[in-house]
């Protein structure tokens, strides 16, 4: 899913996302919230009609944004008190709070509020912070929920096996469409991460969505969906188009450097996207430079297309049973590049 956190991805319009083929985009409950606010979002009629967009939309609890603000909030049973970062105003979030919110923004999947402790953090206190996410996770799972809104639930737990166990099999056992593995690529070791997603997704049903949030590297992508993985979102594709980073098979492009000043070639000869079809790197690079604002979606239209083509590539090798050698190709083109 790509991540259009105000309700649009940034840089693009809603018609540019669509037309990569993307139907389905995330959007935060917390800085929607924040601002425009609830009632304004109501007044059109919900976030698709606010943003004019035709896909469908998941939106996070905003729990992730919440925690992050560190010294600016508080945590109890109930739910978490937090300041705002835009005007210093207290706000109050509980789990039925957080979904009654997306009902009304009339999200299509909505996601319950949860703790996401820090890495590094000990047992003992990721233990506490798991027991907070599943009281909220069982006071979240019996509302009455919208016919077209599926609620997904959420497995924390740290690094910590017996606790990523004991959250998985006791959110399985409540009344969510879909499940989410929270508390991924927060500072912690890659290898510790695969972990983390191997031993946790054991103990996860298989007839429902299974969702890695904010993980989002390619390689990533491809080794979790062996995993058993089915979805994701990360920020990564988008931002790293506003910084210079393109993405390729055979490893990332810095439009910044120099050796791209006068190179006439597309960012990647096999992208059907508009960027790739239509200027050069040479040009992309001039654009960089000059800081001109349309860099910033053709970027963006050229990384979410390499995502996209990525994520149709891994279902056609499933679906011919070919995704191990696929992997491996890809992870070694990745790893040595060749273009």
């Amino acid at each position: 899913m790509p991540v259009g956190t105000q309700g649009i991805v940034k840089a693009l319009l809603p018609d540019m996302l669509t037309s990569i083929g993307y139907k389905l985009m995330l959007s935060n409950t917390y800085h929607l919230y924040l601002r425009p606010g609830i009632e304004i979002i109501e007044a059109f009629g919900g976030l698709h009609k606010f943003a004019n967009f035709n896909g469908s939309i998941l939106t996070d609890s905003g729990g992730f944004q919440v925690f992050s603000l560190s010294d600016l909030r508080k945590v109890a049973i109930e739910g978490v008190r937090f300041k705002s970062h835009i005007d210093g105003s207290y706000h109050f979030f509980t789990p039925e709070k957080v979904l009654d919110l997306q009902f009304r923004f009339k999200s299509d999947i909505a996601m319950v509020l949860d703790e996401c402790p820090a890495y590094g953090l000990d047992k003992s206190a990721t233990e506490k912070s798991l027991n907070i996410t599943l009281n909220w996770a069982k006071r979240s799972s019996v509302i009455e929920r919208p016919k077209d809104t599926a609620v997904f639930g959420i497995v924390q737990g740290g690094i910590f096996e017996d606790l990523r166990k004991k959250s998985a099999l006791e959110i399985s056992d409540m009344n969510f469409d879909g499940i989410a593995i929270g508390g991924l690529s927060v500072g912690e070791p890659l290898q510790q991460m695969y972990d983390t997603v191997a031993f946790t997704i054991e103990h996860l049903p298989k007839d429902k969505p299974r969702y890695a949030m904010g993980v989002g590297r390619p390689e990533d992508i491809i080794t979790l969906v062996g995993f058993g993985i089915d979805m994701f979102d990360c920020v990564m594709p988008t931002r790293n188009a506003r910084n210079g980073y393109l993405f390729t098979d055979f490893g990332n492009i810095n439009i910044k450097n120099a050796i791209y000043a006068k190179d006439k070639s597309p960012i990647d000869e096999h992208c059907n996207c508009y960027t790739c079809k239509n200027f050069s790197r040479g040009f992309l690079r001039h654009l960089y430079k000059a800081k001109e604002l349309s860099f910033y979606t053709l970027a963006t239209i050229h990384n979410l297309t390499y995502y996209y083509n990525l994520i149709q590539s891994i279902k056609d090798a499933i679906k011919k049973g070919e995704f191990e050698q696929f992997a491996k190709s890809f992870l070694e083109k990745r790893r040595y590049g060749n273009s």
